[in-house]
């Protein structure tokens, strides 16, 4: 069927069909940001592979100035410091030294996900919020003592998934939570691509990716996050009463210490989600299909979905942009930190708490073979 606009989905009041109207929301703006000075951020670690996308993606931005930047690693610190030109003064060995001599308003985490709790633990005792790349721990224990510090320091603890930032997900949510889907009965969830070591990426991201410790697991945590992270979104912030999971090593002489395909069943009252995480997709995928009692929406990878309502025929539509603070990470951050923003959502510390906790029972399950219930534990 022939390609529509999404303004159907995201506009006031609109016809997604004829005869057939669908109201929303409006969402409520945050106040204004303050424009008269970027942003001041400073970078704990490099080891994240995602910190080539960062500078890629943002290094020019005037809205934002890096001041910093620690990492141990000499020869990795000299990778960046050749690809994007970096002066020798931002560099630091220490995170807690380069606190001290930088003062920054935020601190982007991009060490490995076992380090996330000594970056927030650190971050906490200076004042200063953090923003790290998903998940937020590897384990519900790390998770507690991350929320634990940024609540004694006062400050704001976010995650970045790259989801996020896709509007066909939020179009996906707009239609659940306007009701023009009925409610929800089953989430499924893909994420992930060929494999770390076949999609190439750097050796310094390999060696802890593939490491039980500072990764929490493989595929499991590495992309099963996304769908406990989507669902607890969709779900409104609800724990799932149980957590069932199946790992496998698919290839173990690729990857001897970790899982490499992992599917997650979370189950709610009325409603099941099915995380399917994988280091053997034939491609790279992140998308979703939520199916309602009257309907459903099936995301398109970033930007469509395909939608169909009660007595209607399916079709395929664009979905409308986000709001500019929504629309990635460094904009929420600024809205946040800038504009007042109150975190929710996604990225939100309360979110990803629940997260880690999806993940820590799916660890457990998977180990033992078992369910595991999270019906009255806290």
């Amino acid at each position: 069927m022939r390609r529509n606009t999404f303004l159907a989905v995201f506009s006031m009041t609109l016809v997604l069909f004829a005869g057939s109207r669908v109201t929303l929301r409006a969402q409520t703006k945050p106040a204004a940001e303050k424009e008269n000075a970027p942003l001041r951020v400073a970078l704990a670690g490099l080891v994240h592979g995602h910190a080539f996308g960062f500078f890629d993606q943002f290094q020019n931005r005037a809205d934002l100035q890096v001041v910093g930047i620690a990492e141990a690693d000499r020869q990795l610190v000299a990778q960046f410091t050749k690809k994007y030109g970096l002066a020798p003064g931002l560099l630091y060995s220490d995170l807690e030294e380069m606190l001290k001599a930088t003062h920054p308003q935020a601190v982007l985490a991009y060490t490995n996900t076992y380090d996330h709790r000594r970056v927030v633990e650190l971050c906490a005792r200076y004042g200063v919020p953090v923003m790290m790349e998903k998940p937020l721990a590897v384990s519900l224990e790390d998770a507690r003592a991350i929320e634990k510090a940024a609540r004694a320091g006062k400050i704001q603890v976010l995650v970045n998934y790259e989801t996020t930032w896709y509007p066909s997900n939020q179009a996906a949510y707009d239609l659940v939570h306007d009701n023009a889907i009925g409610e929800i009965r089953k989430i499924v969830v893909h994420d992930g691509h060929g494999g770390p070591k076949e999609i190439g990426v750097g050796p310094e991201f390999l060696s802890w990716l593939t490491d039980p410790k500072l990764n929490g697991a493989g595929a499991l945590f590495d992309f099963g996050c996304y769908g406990a992270d989507l669902a607890t979104w969709l779900m409104d912030g609800r724990r799932p009463d149980s957590v069932t999971a199946v790992t496998q090593q698919i290839k173990p002489d690729v990857y001897p210490r970790v899982d490499d395909e992992a599917t997650i069943v979370l189950t709610y009252p009325h409603a099941q989600a099915i995380i399917q995480a994988s280091w053997n997709w034939p491609f790279s995928r992140k998308d979703m299909e939520v199916y309602g009692q009257s309907g459903y929406a099936i995301t398109v990878g970033r930007d469509a979905a395909r939608v169909r309502l009660p007595e209607k025929q399916e079709i395929s539509a664009d979905a409308k942009p986000l709001e500019k603070t929504k629309e990635n990470s460094v904009s929420y951050l600024r809205a946040v930190l800038l504009g007042g923003l109150k975190p929710e959502g996604q990225s939100s510390l309360e979110t990803n708490v629940i997260v880690t906790e999806i993940l820590d029972a799916a660890r457990q399950s998977a180990a033992s073979g078992k369910t595991v219930s999270l019906v009255g534990t806290r």
